[in-house]
């Protein structure tokens, strides 16, 4: 039987089929390794690009410090709680002024309205932020002493600044409203002189008021007179008397001038000593907030004017000036005022010579003087009162008829 013969053209196709362009697959292998490297280079100088690019961009950003993120927060009326207040200490006046007038915008602003201050501790104007509620808590305090108007505190803080802290007395504040007592501070934290005790912040929230001093180092007039009570104990160097006289008339004088507000609580106790023993005032201007007393001690009652006596007069910068003349005489005699008597101005003067018992003739001239200005001021009528510039003038008189060979010296001491 005969088998089919194969077709040489057949074969031929088969053959080129299977075996024949090794020629041709090579090629193409070349074609896709070199395709695979350009796309490879491709996409490696596009990202070494981007890379570079991003960094540029990078280079470009500053940060926010803190001041601008703060200077965010106050633009947009976002008020700062205690956890999350930022303390900014702001060395620069010119910064601060700046800043003050950007706050007070903000606070009175266009649309927001005033911020709300109640549950912050404000800083007075111009003043440092050096510490938030929360530090001023945690310190240690040491309670120095109870007053009319509250409870006084030295706290220390755990960055080692010591302020005076007083507690203001809820019950004596309860007629106060907030904007009321915001408005007194606002007017007192921007009092600046060398004899009054700086307000450096207040605080108020429900039924608690605090106002933060500087600490005086020193202590009170009160403790110089009386911080020893033996019965021998000897009244001030007349000189001293003089001296802290005129830095307390300086003060209650600048008080007058400076605003509509008076002092009406001037007591020993409230004047306090500074570093270089001046004489400096405090609790100033807020008597005006707080509820009138029946239960006074007798020492205060009586730096009180008669006119005040009476709740329903409203007390005024003669008032002061009352209050005064018997803190002059209690420096004078080295007595408390409730053991004052009631005198004839010639009288006063034999009165306080005999709890001195300075014989020199001189002295006797000088004091003379300022037992005269003392019965001036403590005049029953107000009207008959000088006001407190002039009795400055009246003590500086005094000071300047001293002359060189008694010179005032600065600091306090004893007949």
């Amino acid at each position: 039987m005969n088998q089919p013969s194969s077709s040489p053209s057949n074969s031929l196709t088969a053959s080129e089929s299977l075996l024949s362009p090794p020629g041709m697959k090579s090629h193409r292998k070349k074609t896709i390794m070199i395709l695979g490297f350009s796309l490879g280079g491709l996409l490696l100088i596009s990202s070494l690009f981007f890379m570079l690019l991003a960094a540029k961009k990078k280079t470009t950003l500053i940060p926010k410090t803190t001041k601008d993120y703060a200077g965010d927060l106050s633009s947009s009326g976002e008020v700062m709680t205690e956890q999350s207040e930022v303390i900014r200490v702001r060395f620069d006046s010119q910064s601060n002024e700046l800043e003050d007038e950007k706050c007070m915008k903000n606070e009175q602003g266009s649309g927001g309205g005033r911020r709300e201050k109640s549950g912050n501790l404000v800083f007075c104007i111009g003043e440092a932020q050096l510490y938030t509620l929360e530090q001023l808590m945690r310190g240690s305090a040491e309670m120095l002493g109870r007053g009319t108007m509250g409870t006084t505190y030295k706290a220390k803080l755990d960055n080692q600044l010591i302020v005076t802290v007083k507690r203001l007395d809820a019950i004596k504040m309860s007629g106060v409203d907030g904007q009321m007592f915001e408005r007194v501070m606002e007017i007192v934290g921007g009092m600046r002189h060398p004899n009054l005790v700086p307000v450096r912040a207040y605080f108020q929230a429900k039924e608690e008021r605090l106002i933060i001093y500087d600490y005086q180092p020193n202590g009170s007039v009160f403790n110089l007179i009386h911080g020893s009570r033996s019965p021998r104990a000897k009244p001030l160097h007349w000189t001293s008397c003089l001296k802290i006289a005129e830095d307390v008339a300086q003060g209650l004088a600048y008080i007058h001038q400076a605003s509509k507000l008076i002092h009406g609580n001037i007591k020993a106790s409230n004047v306090l000593l500074g570093t270089d023993f001046e004489a400096c005032l405090t609790d100033y201007c807020l008597a005006s907030l707080s509820a009138s007393s029946d239960d006074e001690d007798p020492d205060s009652a009586r730096y009180r004017g008669p006119e005040a006596r009476n709740s329903a007069r409203k007390a005024t910068p003669k008032t002061d000036v009352y209050a005064f003349g018997v803190f002059v005489l209690e420096l004078l005699s080295g007595k408390p005022p409730s053991h004052h008597p009631y005198l004839a101005p010639h009288d006063m003067l034999d009165w306080v010579k005999s709890m001195r018992g300075d014989d020199d003739c001189f002295v006797d001239n000088h004091l003379a003087m300022l037992v005269e200005v003392a019965s001036l001021c403590s005049l029953t009528s107000p009207e008959q009162r000088p006001p407190m510039w002039q009795v400055l003038k009246m003590i500086q008189k005094i000071k300047a008829s001293v002359g060189s060979d008694d010179t005032v010296d600065s600091t306090p001491g004893y007949s």
